[in-house]
Order: structure tokens, then C-alpha cells, then sequence
């Protein structure tokens, strides 16, 4: 019976109920129907006080900040910085597409926005030089993987909040795996652009003159992510007030250097973090609240007891975990996903030996290339009713994008060492 709740979430998501109504309907159901000694006000007491938390004032911040860049003028400047950095290179704006996401990945923070404004910039410009259509779409969805495992990724957030781990840690954990993504995609572009002759978009490689001058054009853009990493390091904010003066940062950078920022803009920007903060805040509330019902019941113990008697081994665990996120990834939502079974799973893995922060960056690069892969990865759709690519094609496309990025999870997954580097040197 205490497991009703569970079925409940799966068939309520699976009927197209948002992941916040469905986990906020089933918590519901177990204090209504089954645990009828606890009065149901516990729920609602729970709903409201889980929003009493000053780290989730992160969100709304970082959100944006992401929405004020976006207005800044600062995606071209980055897109002029990757095309002078891997434009040469065989497949060049394929390879361009992949630095610019990175690149992007220490502003934005959000895959779906990385790979909305891709569709709209780079794809066109893509096809117009002869790359096919869906293989351009594929490129865009894979790249934009990479985004929420830079900092400052709202993913990362949202774990650090769920795991209770440092967020300057995990932070700092995101960058290597971030740029593992990158080499492993830009080496799936290299071998594909070989073998169909898509040509580099210069015809040399720039000068060390041409980069120092595009990194000066583009160095407030550079240079944000380091700022934050930097200030929280040396205590001069907190990760929530990191959040207050990337916003300040941004708009600064926006009205005074590039000059694109308008005060007009700030209506759709407020639109958009509104409406992104709702969002993510609304599913870590009914999530707390689920949680409150799993606790109740013991579930994560039982399931970590369950676990560790199929295995203790850390290394086939791991295993195991992520063939379950990524066949997980397949059907739900990724932010969903890492919400309903981190809770599950830290307690197992922290009991073998892993660092909660290496299983945060796991989690992350797992739920991200859940949002490529069939049959509801949110970047798939968001690439594909951008560009017109059919399904099918995107899929087919995107079979080789896919590897790679399960090699970058492999090495992430088996190489703690490159994971918690900066980390551990750094704090």
C-alpha cells in the first residue's frame, strides 16, 4: 500500500498531468486515503513551508541573469569567440555550435534556451553552407546538453538544494565534465563531417592576434562565471547572493559595455523569470512535499537496504544507476527525474563511498542526455518545432551524438579524480 503513491505519480505524468500535480495529487492521496491517522493540514504546512528557503532565491536570480544576457548582445560576441577558436577545424560550424554552448553553459545555465536560440541563429546559417538539415538539429540538441553542467546550471542548484551539498563545490565540479561533454561531441563532429565533406567556416586558423583581440571583445561575457565561482570561494557572497550580482553584472554589462540592453526589455525579461522561476520552484515544492510522504514511510532506506543487497561494489552500482537514469531519461522529464530518484539514491551511493557532489554531476549529465533521447527529450522537441526537422530524421542523426555523450557520462562516472579537481583544490 505505501507504494500507491508512486504508481499514482507515474500514471498521472504518463496522462499528461505536469510532474508538480501529479507528485502534489499523489502525496495527497497517501495522507487522504491510506495513512488516515495524520491529518491532511500536514501536507499543506509541508507545501508552504518548503518554499521558506533563502537558497531557492538562487533560482529567480540566476534565471535572470540567463534572460538579461540573452538581451545583452552577448550571444553573437560568444559566437564570433567560438568561430575564431574552432572554425578551421573540419565540420566548422558544427564545431562552432558545440564551443558556442559551452561557452553558453556559464550563462544561460537552462539546455532548453541554449538550444532554442541555436535553432534560431546557427541552424539557418548551417544549411545555407551545405550541412544537412537534421544533422544540424542533432548537433544543436546534443550541445545544449552541455549548458546546465556549467555553472551555473539551475540543475546544479536544484541538486545541491535536494543532496544539501555545497553549491560553490559542486559549482566548481561542473566545469571538466562540462568541457568532457564538449571534446566528445566535437570528435563525433570531426568523424561525421569527414566522412560527408562539410567544410571548415574559415579558411584558416586565426591567428594568436585575432584571439586576443576577440577574448578582449568578449572578455565581461568570459569572465562572469569565474566571478561567481570566485566570490563564493572567498566568502564575499553567499550562492544566493551570487545570484543578486550576476544580475547586476549582467545588467551593467548590458547598458554600459555592449549597449544593447534596453529598459524596454526588462518586461520580457521579468516574463521570462517569472515564468521559468514558477516553474522549477513549483516542482522542488510538490517534490519536498513528496518527500515528506517517502520519509514517512522509509522508502529511501528500504530502497538503499534493496539496493546494497543486490550489490556493494560502488563501481557496478554506478553501473546500474545510470542504465536506470538513462532508461528513466527516456520517459520523464530530466528535472523531473533527478527531483523524484536523487532523494532515492544519495543516501545509497554515499553509503558505498561516492561523493555526493561526483554523484551530482552523475545525476546532472544523465537527466541532460535524457532531454536528447527518444521519445520525450524536451531539447529534441525544442529543436525540432524550431527547425522543422521530422522525428525520425532528428533521431537518426542523432545516434552518434548520443554515444558520445555516454562516453563523456562513462569517464565522468569511472574518473572521480577529473570530477573533483577543481573542487578539492579549490576548497
Amino acid at each position: 500500500m505505501e507504494f500507491i503513491p508512486v504508481l499514482v505519480v507515474f500514471i498521472l505524468y504518463f496522462s499528461s498531468i505536469p510532474i508538480a500535480f501529479a507528485l502534489f495529487a499523489a502525496t495527497l492521496t497517501y495522507f487522504t486515503f491510506i495513512n488516515t491517522g495524520s491529518p491532511v493540514d500536514l501536507v499543506l504546512q509541508r507545501f508552504i513551508t518548503s518554499t521558506a528557503s533563502f537558497p531557492l532565491l538562487a533560482i529567480p536570480f540566476f534565471i535572470m541573469a540567463g534572460s538579461i544576457m540573452n538581451y545583452a548582445g552577448i550571444s553573437p560576441k560568444l559566437m564570433k569567440m567560438a568561430d575564431v577558436l574552432t572554425g578551421h577545424m573540419t565540420g566548422g560550424l558544427a564545431q562552432v555550435n558545440v564551443v558556442l554552448s559551452t561557452l553558453m553553459g556559464g550563462i544561460s545555465g537552462s539546455a532548453n534556451a541554449d538550444a532554442a536560440m541555436q535553432s534560431k541563429i546557427l541552424v539557418p546559417e548551417m544549411v545555407k553552407r551545405g550541412y544537412d538539415k537534421a544533422f544540424s538539429a542533432a548537433i544543436t540538441a546534443a550541445s545544449s546538453a552541455i549548458a546546465p553542467v556549467i555553472p551555473p546550471g539551475i540543475n546544479l542548484i536544484v541538486y545541491a538544494l535536494i543532496a544539501g551539498v555545497s553549491v560553490g563545490r559542486i559549482f566548481l565540479a561542473g566545469y571538466v565534465p562540462g568541457l568532457i561533454m564538449a571534446l566528445c561531441l566535437m570528435v563525433a563532429v570531426s568523424i561525421i563531417s569527414n566522412k560527408r565533406g562539410y567544410q571548415p567556416s574559415r579558411e584558416k586558423r586565426a591567428t594568436a592576434w585575432e584571439v586576443i583581440i576577440q577574448v578582449k571583445d568578449s572578455f565581461w561575457a568570459l569572465v562572469l562565471p569565474f566571478g561567481i565561482i570566485l566570490g563564493m570561494r572567498f566568502g564575499m557572497f553567499t550562492p544566493t547572493e551570487a545570484g543578486a550580482m550576476a544580475v547586476l553584472f549582467c545588467a551593467l554589462i548590458g547598458f554600459f559595455v555592449y549597449k544593447e540592453l534596453k529598459i524596454v526589455h526588462f518586461i520580457d525579461i521579468m516574463k521570462d523569470t517569472v515564468y521559468g522561476t514558477s516553474t522549477v520552484v513549483f516542482i522542488i515544492v510538490a517534490a519536498s512535499v513528496f518527500g515528506y510522504y517517502m520519509s514517512w514511510e522509509r522508502i529511501p532506506q528500504d530502497i538503499a537496504t534493496l539496493l546494497l543487497d543486490v550489490t556493494n561494489n560502488k563501481y557496478l552500482m554506478l553501473m546500474v544507476i545510470n542504465i536506470l537514469f538513462l532508461i528513466m531519461g527516456m520517459f520523464l522529464e530530466g528535472g523531473a527525474a533527478m527531483i523524484i530518484i536523487a532523494p532515492l539514491l544519495v543516501p545509497v551511493v554515499v553509503n558505498l563511498g561516492v561523493d555526493p557532489v561526483h554523484f551530482g554531476i552523475i545525476t546532472v549529465v544523465n537527466i541532460m542526455i535524457g532531454g536528447v533521447t527518444p521519445p520525450f527529450g524536451s531539447m529534441m522537441f525544442t529543436t525540432c518545432s524550431i527547425t522543422e526537422v521530422p522525428i525520425e530524421d532528428f533521431i537518426r542523426e542523432s545516434i552518434p551524438f548520443i554515444i558520445a555523450l555516454i562516453v563523456a557520462l562513462l569517464i565522468v562516472t569511472y574518473m572521480p579524480a577529473l570530477v573533483m579537481f577543481l573542487p578539492n583544490l579549490i576548497y
